[in-house]
C-alpha cells in the first residue's frame, strides 16, 4: 500500500494503480467533478495516471494557478483539432513543454497563418471546448502509436516517436475524435477551459534546426475563467508597450542587423547606459578587491579541450583556423584566468586572488531561439574568478553575495528569490567535496540570515552553486547572478599554491556573475522601468528648452554651463511650440525638461518639469546642477 499525505496533513492509504480521480472520488464527488490535475511531490500528474508511489499529494481545481498549466495544455490539443478539421490535410509537429503561461502547436502547413485564419481556428475552438469532451489517456506500444500515425498520414509524429527513448511508457491522449502522441497531463474535460485566445503565428524551422523545413507555429493561451483572461490580457498589454525590442529602437539604444545575426549595435545613447553599468560594477568590485584583466578573444583549441569545453560545449562555439592551428572565439572567461593564475608561484598568503573580467563573450545560438538582448550571439558579462584556499570558500561568498544584493538594491530589485541548487546526478567529484562544498555555501547564506529555496540537483557538473532570480515591475522573476563553487577547473589546469604546511595544494575556484550578461540586463532593465531611467543611468539627463528665439543665447548658455558640470544635457532650439518639445522629451523619456522664457533669463533661472508632467517651478541653475549631481553620486532611484 502506498501513503499519500493530503495538505491538511492527513494520510490517505491507497493500492498501487490508484489514480488521483479515484482519490479525489472517494474524498468526495464534487471534488471529483471539480479537479483538474493533481501534484506528487510537487510535480504535475494527469488524474488519470495510476499512482507508484506515495508522497505529499495535491488535488487541483480552477481555484489553484497551478491548475492553469493542466488547462493551456489542453487547449493545445484543442488548437491542433480545430486546424484538423479546418484543414484535414495539414499534419501536425510537436506542441510547448512549458504551459505556465502560453500553449503552441507547430504544423506542416503551405503557407504562414494570417490573422483570419487565427479567427476562425479560434471560433472553432470554443465550438470544441463546448462539446466537452472527455480527455482519455490511452498507454499503447511503439508499434501501435507507429501504425497509427502512419494511417493518419502523421510522418513528423512517426518521426518524433522514434526519440522516445526505450523503455519509457508511451501514452496518447484522445478527445473526441482527435488524438495525438503526448505525455500529458491534461484536464478531465474540455469545458474546464474556461477561455481561450490565439496570440500570433509564425513560420520556424523543423526542431529549431535551419538545415530543416520550416513549419508554420501558432501561439496561444488559455485559462480556467474569463475574469483569469482579462487579467493576462491586461499584463500582456503592459509587458508589450515596456518591451525592450520595441523601445530599444524608439529611445535610439540600439539596433540589429541581418549582416550580424542576433549581435546588438549600440548606439551613442545606449552605448552611456551600457557603460554606466559596467562602471558601477567596476567600482563596487574593486572595493572589494577584485582586479581586472584583460584576456584574448580568439584562443588555440587546445584550451578548450584542456578545459571541457571542447567536449561538452563545442556545438555553441564559434571556430577558424590560423596558420594551420584551429582556434575557437572565447565563449567564457574562466579557462583564461586560468591561464594567468598558472604564469606565477603562487603561496597562500596570496590568497584570495580575484580576477575581473568585461571581456566580449560569443556564443552560437539557433536563430529561432535568439530574441532582442536577452538572447544574444555576442555580449559582455560582468564576469569574476576568484582562486582561494577551501578555509577561504565560506567568506568569499559572503562578501559576493552582499555585492550582489546590495548592486541589486541599487536598481529597487527588491524581490528577490535565491536558490542554493545542490549535486546533479552528473556529476564530477567525490562525495564529500560537494558535501563540503554544499555546506560551505549554505553556511554563508545561513551565517547572514538569508533566506533561500534548495533547488535539489540544479548545480553544474563541477560544483554546486546560489543563484540570485529579481522580480521586476511586472512581477516576472529573472535570473540573474550567480556564486559557484568550481573544483574541476583547478584541476583540469593543475593549478597549485604552497601552502602553510610548504606542501603544494589545489585552490578553489569561485565563478561569480552580478548582473550577468550585460546585454541581458539591460534588456531586462528596459523593461523594469519601461525605458525610464533614473537621472545616473539616462542616456540624456536633461533638454533645454527655450520659449522663443528670444532666450535661444539664454539657452545656450545654460546648456554650456550644465555640460561643464558634467551633465549629459541637450539643447533643443527648434522653431516648433514648446508643448510639442515638451512632448518630444516626454516620449524619450529624457528625466528634465529645463523651459527657459524671458522670466527666467532675467532671474537666472530655469523653471524645472519632470518627464512624468510635474512641474517643480523656478531653480537656479547651479542648485539644478548640484541637485542632479547628488542623485547621480547616490545612484538615486527618484528625480
Amino acid at each position: 500500500m502506498m501513503e499519500l499525505t493530503l495538505p491538511d496533513g492527513s494520510v490517505r492509504v491507497v493500492a498501487p494503480g490508484t489514480t488521483p480521480l479515484a482519490v479525489a472520488a472517494e474524498i468526495g464527488p464534487g471534488l471529483a467533478r471539480a479537479a483538474i490535475g493533481a501534484e506528487l511531490d510537487g510535480a504535475p500528474v494527469d488524474l488519470r495516471q495510476p499512482l507508484s508511489r506515495g508522497g505529499a499529494f495535491r488535488l487541483l481545481t480552477s481555484k489553484d494557478p497551478e491548475s492553469g498549466h493542466f488547462v493551456r495544455h489542453s487547449a493545445e490539443h484543442v488548437l491542433a483539432d480545430a486546424v484538423k478539421r479546418l484543414w484535414p490535410e495539414v499534419e501536425i509537429d510537436a506542441g510547448r513543454q512549458d504551459h505556465s503561461e502560453k500553449f503552441q502547436y507547430d504544423f506542416r502547413f503551405p503557407r504562414p497563418f494570417g490573422p483570419d485564419d487565427l479567427e476562425r481556428i479560434e471560433a472553432r475552438m470554443r465550438e470544441i471546448v463546448a462539446e466537452d469532451s472527455p480527455f482519455e489517456r490511452l498507454e499503447v506500444t511503439r508499434e501501435e502509436a507507429a501504425r497509427l500515425f502512419s494511417e493518419m498520414g502523421e510522418s513528423l509524429k512517426v518521426e518524433r516517436l522514434a526519440e522516445i527513448p526505450e523503455g519509457e511508457v508511451i501514452t496518447l491522449y484522445r478527445h473526441g475524435g482527435f488524438v495525438d502522441l503526448c505525455r500529458g497531463p491534461h484536464a478531465q474535460r474540455a469545458s474546464q477551459i474556461g477561455a481561450v485566445k490565439l496570440l500570433e503565428a509564425s513560420s520556424v524551422y523543423w526542431k529549431g534546426d535551419e538545415a530543416n523545413e520550416r513549419l508554420q507555429r501558432i501561439y496561444g493561451t488559455a485559462f480556467g475563467s474569463q475574469k483569469e483572461m482579462d487579467e493576462y490580457v491586461e499584463r500582456a498589454e503592459q509587458a508589450s508597450a515596456r518591451d525592450h525590442r520595441r523601445l530599444g529602437p524608439e529611445l535610439d539604444l540600439f539596433s540589429f542587423s541581418d549582416l550580424a545575426p542576433a549581435n546588438p549595435f549600440f548606439h551613442p545613447k545606449g552605448t552611456v547606459v551600457y557603460n554606466q553599468l559596467i562602471d558601477f560594477v567596476r567600482e563596487v568590485q574593486t572595493a572589494e578587491g577584485f582586479s581586472e584583466v584583460v584576456t584574448p578573444q580568439i584562443l588555440d583549441v587546445d584550451l578548450w579541450h584542456t578545459s571541457g569545453h571542447y567536449d561538452n560545449y563545442r556545438e555553441h562555439m564559434f571556430f577558424t583556423e590560423l596558420d594551420d592551428r584551429q582556434f575557437a572565439v572565447k565563449p567564457m572567461n574562466c579557462p583564461t584566468h586560468c591561464l594567468i593564475y598558472a604564469t606565477g608561484l603562487r603561496s597562500y598568503r596570496d590568497l584570495p586572488i580575484r580576477y575581473a573580467d568585461f571581456g566580449r563573450l560569443h556564443r552560437y545560438e539557433r536563430s529561432g531561439v535568439t530574441s532582442g538582448l536577452t538572447r544574444v550571439r555576442s555580449f559582455s558579462q560582468d564576469d569574476a574568478h576568484v582562486f582561494c584556499t577551501p578555509e577561504q570558500v565560506e567568506s568569499e561568498v559572503v562578501m559576493m553575495v552582499a555585492m550582489i544584493r546590495g548592486i541589486y538594491d541599487t536598481f529597487g530589485f527588491d524581490d528577490l528569490l535565491i536558490e542554493l541548487s545542490t549535486r546533479p546526478a552528473k556529476r564530477l567529484g567525490a562525495d564529500e567535496l560537494w558535501d563540503r562544498a554544499e555546506a560551505a555555501l549554505a553556511a554563508a547564506l545561513d551565517g547572514q540570515g538569508i533566506a533561500y529555496q534548495v533547488n535539489a540537483g540544479d548545480g553544474a557538473f563541477y560544483g554546486p552553486k546560489i543563484d540570485f532570480q529579481v522580480q521586476d515591475a511586472l512581477g516576472r522573476f529573472w535570473q540573474l547572478g550567480t556564486v559557484q563553487l568550481d573544483y574541476q577547473l583547478p584541476e583540469r589546469f593543475g593549478l597549485e599554491y604552497v601552502g602553510a604546511d610548504g606542501e603544494t595544494h589545489r585552490p578553489v575556484m569561485i565563478h561569480r556573475a552580478m548582473l550577468g550578461s550585460l546585454e541581458r540586463f539591460l534588456g531586462i532593465l528596459i523593461e523594469h522601468t519601461a525605458g525610464a531611467f533614473p537621472p545616473w543611468l539616462a542616456p540624456v539627463q536633461a533638454v533645454v528648452l527655450p520659449v522663443s528665439e528670444k532666450t535661444h543665447d539664454y539657452a545656450r548658455g545654460v546648456h554650456a554651463e550644465l555640460r561643464a558640470a558634467g551633465a549629459r544635457v541637450e539643447l533643443d532650439d527648434r522653431s516648433q511650440k514648446l508643448g510639442y518639445k515638451i512632448r518630444e522629451a516626454q516620449l524619450a523619456k529624457v528625466p528634465y525638461m529645463l523651459v527657459v522664457g524671458g522670466r527666467e533669463q532675467e532671474r537666472g533661472e530655469v523653471a524645472v518639469r519632470l518627464r512624468g508632467g510635474e512641474d517643480l517651478g523656478g531653480m537656479a541653475v547651479a542648485s539644478f546642477a548640484a541637485r542632479l549631481r547628488e542623485l547621480v553620486a547616490a545612484r538615486s532611484l527618484d528625480l
